[in-house]
């Protein structure tokens, strides 16, 4: 089974454990490729769902984002 096709199953609850993941390796310094790189090896996605969840946590105001 392709990397996408498996993340296409994340649950919401999932979904904001790879958005935070994602805010705190950048909140620690590290830059976005990267963090997207490193996030998306950590949970073994593809890069075009990183993205897809970071956009996802964006709209939506996720935490931590809603707790700054």
């Amino acid at each position: 089974m392709a990397k996408q096709e498996a993340s296409r199953r994340l649950s919401e609850d999932e979904r904001r454990a790879v958005f935070l993941a994602l805010v705190a390796a950048q909140d620690m310094g590290m830059g976005v490729v990267r963090s997207r790189k490193e996030v998306a090896e950590q949970f073994g996605l593809s890069d075009r769902e990183v993205r897809r969840i970071e956009q996802e946590g964006l709209d939506a105001g996720w935490p931590p984002l809603s707790e700054r």
